[in-house]
Order: structure tokens, then sequence, then C-alpha cells
């Protein structure tokens, strides 16, 4: 029996894409090895599934091409394979720099990967994942590609334009998860907002979600990757009356002034932001908004930042993170914006923007204490005796976790994919601590 494993490096979206290749290699016969094994039993095949969208994943996916490199090295890797956003940015350059891997392949040919490995594609009918989460939640991958053209952006060149999943394969898809024993569904693209314009003439993502609510076992679902511009306000009246999807919104606004926001060819102003923010938080009483900004563009100096600083502290943002800005090659930004921020200025800039959050967080979390929650359990930690788990208000990987004393080494397994009711007893910044009801 032939082995393999697929290690994803990035995003959500390339889970799966790397999940979709090991399901098809697992229907052909082939054994599904883990990431640790592969570095201390071996494999027959490896593939890096890789992210190159900012500096430091790239940094990360090189450093796993090379760890496979290495393990090839020791007979414990027999085929290096690597696919994904960075082998198809730089699919000149890298097989010159790394010549030790043996196929180099970029991000839409998981076909090709298939047919490489001589694994017989599935037909779309039988559409299969091999999760690599927990068994309970599962990423629903609903488009491919962006038509958004942001200033900073390497992702429309890397993944193209717009291509929407047709929604009865979605759908199909999303009830062998369910079958599968998945309870909470993330539904994922570069932009969800603009789900199906392309197939259907008009956006249908809140369609989407009102036909994935039917689907029996699914108890949770949740957004990501929205985008504020013409945000369609039907997927808020659906969030507001439903009982399934969850009061939990990922939208990136990336900065609050009409200035920098125009650099950054966002579509956007400063007031529509806002307005933006407040239509949400009054359609959907309790919701919770993860968002990212964007600190040293081009065009933002001290005067533009304290009006970010003044519109973090104003809406008071539940889950905020930051990223500094790095001119990326490929970029509009890159082409036509110096850089004229120094590295020192971003720095300082990103430090006060995230000590800012802290104590909004801070607030936002104790404010929960004496609250009641139902949680899914994500995983027993063995060596803390806890249980890590999460509400609808946290999403996994990305937001901090709710902790539950369990010493128990047989109850504490037991529950993880269960759902608990708790009561939240204290908080800091990041986790929430819980006891069972």
């Amino acid at each position: 029996m032939k082995t393999l494993s697929v290690i994803t490096m990035g995003c959500s979206k390339n889970r799966v894409d790397s999940e979709h290749i090991l399901a098809a290699a697992e229907a052909a016969g082939w054994r599904i090895v883990d990431e640790e094994e592969v570095f201390s039993k071996g494999v027959d095949t490896l593939i890096v599934n890789t992210c190159g969208f900012i500096l430091d994943a790239k940094e990360e996916s090189i450093e796993m091409i090379l760890n496979g490199v290495e393990a090839k090295k020791k007979g414990l890797v027999g085929e290096l394979v690597v696919m994904g956003c960075l082998s198809q940015r730089y699919r000149e350059e890298l097989p010159a720099e790394i010549p030790e891997v043996d196929k180099w392949m970029g991000s839409y040919e998981t076909d090709s990967i298939l047919k490489y490995l001589g694994i017989r594609k599935p037909p779309k009918s039988l559409v299969r994942r091999h999760l690599t989460t927990p068994s309970h939640y599962a990423y629903l991958k609903i488009s491919e590609g962006c038509d958004r053209h942001c200033s900073y952006c390497a992702i429309p060149s890397i993944r193209g334009r717009l291509a929407s999943v047709p929604m009865e394969e979605l759908l199909e898809e999303a009830r062998g998860l369910a079958a599968k024993g998945v309870r909470e569904l993330i539904v994922v693209a570069q932009d969800t907002t603009d789900y199906g314009r392309d197939l259907y003439g008009r956006r249908v993502l809140a369609r989407l979600l009102s036909e994935l609510e039917k689907i029996e076992g699914i108890e949770w679902i949740r957004i990501h990757y929205s985008y504020p511009t013409s945000f369609p306000k039907d997927v808020l009246e659906i969030m507001a009356r439903s009982g399934k999807i969850c009061p939990y919104m990922d939208i990136p606004l990336q900065h609050s002034s009409t200035k920098v926001l125009k650099a950054m060819r966002r579509g956007i102003d400063g007031p529509s932001t806002c307005a933006l923010v407040e239509t949400m938080r009054k359609a959907v009483p309790g919701i919770v908004l993860r968002t990212t900004m964007i600190v040293g563009h081009p065009g933002e100096g001290s005067r533009e930042f304290r009006q970010l600083l003044d519109f973090v502290s104003k809406y008071k943002f539940e889950r905020l993170g930051a990223f500094q800005y790095s001119q990326e090659e490929g970029t509009w930004g890159a082409k036509h914006l110096p850089d004229t921020v120094r590295p020192s200025t971003k720095q300082k800039r990103y430090e006060e923007l995230m000590e800012l959050q802290s104590s909004i967080s801070l607030d936002f979390n104790r404010g929960r204490i004496g609250t009641d929650e139902r949680v899914i359990v994500d995983s027993w930690d063995d060596e803390r005796k806890c249980l890590v788990c999460r509400s609808r208000l946290e999403s996994p990987g990305v937001d901090g976790e709710i902790l539950i004393s369990c010493p128990d080494r047989k109850k504490g397994p037991a529950l993880v994919g269960k759902m608990l009711d708790v009561k939240i007893t204290g908080a800091d910044e990041y986790d929430l601590i819980a006891e069972m009801r």
C-alpha cells in the first residue's frame, strides 16, 4: 500500500484543496499518514501545499519544503511534490533554486496532481473529503479566485478571477460532511460575499446559507472572509433570524481613513465603513466582528493612523488582528506606490494598535463572566487537564478558547465533539474559563 502525506501551509482554503487530494488517494487505496509520521517513519509521497500571500507565509512554506528535502535525503521521503500559491507565484524561479523537488504544481492543478500520482479523479457526483480538522467541524470552500484588485494583495494574480462552485455541488459536499459527523461548517473563499455572481448573475450567499441550514446534522454555520464593499444585507437578515448561522462575521476592513482606503483600492470610504459596522451591529444584536487592519500603508500619516485608532476605539471589535504593510511583487501597490513609511514607524503603530485592541478584547471577555454559553468541545488538553472549547462567538484556530477543567483522563477525550452547556467564570484578553452546568 502506497503512503501519502499532505502538509498544508497558510489558509483554510488550502486545507480544503489538500483534503480533496487526500480523499481521492484514500479511495484509490493509498494509506494517509500525518506530518509527524513523515519525519519519523517516512512516506512514499509528500506533498507540501504552500502559501505565498505575505513574506512570513512564504518563508514558512520555504522552510517546510526544505524540511521535506532533508527528509528525502535521509530516505524518509520517496517523492517530494510542491503545490499551491507559492509554487504558482514563483514557478519559474523555484525549480532552479530547489532542484530536489520532484514536481512543482500550481494553485489550480489538483487534477494534474492526481494524474501525476496515478490516481483517478472521482466524479463530481462523489465529493469526498479526508478531514484534517477534528471530525466535528470542516471548512466549505464556496469559490476560488477574486475579482477585487486591492493595492497590497497578490491573490488575484495567483488564484485568478472569481470562480464559484455550483450550489448543488456545495450542498452535496456539505451533506457528505454532515454524514461524517461534521456539526459546524465554516464557509470560506477569497471573498464569500461575491459568491455566485459569475454563475447566477447575482450574489447568492444568502440563498446558499438558507440551503445549508436545511441539512440535518449541521448545527453551526460560520462565515469567513467577507468583503465590505457593497456588503449584501440579505446575509445579515438571514443571520439575524437563523438558529444555525453564528452571529459572527469575519470581515477584513483594513483601515478607516478614506485617504488610505482609496490608496488601497478598496472601493469604499471611511464614512461608508463606519455605516456598515453600525448596520451590522443593529441588524444582528450581539454579533461578533472579526477584522484585520494594515498599518503603514502608503498614504498613512500620523493623522490617518490616529483616525484608525479612534475608529477601533469607537467600534470595539471583538476580534482584531493587524499586519504591517509590505510591498509584494506583482501587486498594484508595488508598481505604483512608493513604500514611504519607515519600518520603525510601522512597528510602533502596530504595537500601539494591538495594545489598544488588547484592552478591548479583555473588556469584551470580562463582560461575558457569569453568562451561560453553549460550547462545542474541540479537544482535551492532557497537560492542562482541561477541555478546550468554543462557543458560537469563536472560530477555530484564530480566536481564543473556552477552557473547562476536566482531570478525568477517560471522560475528557470522550467529550470531544460534544456540545455542552457551560457558565463563564473567568477571563483574560484571549481565553475564557468555564464550568459545566
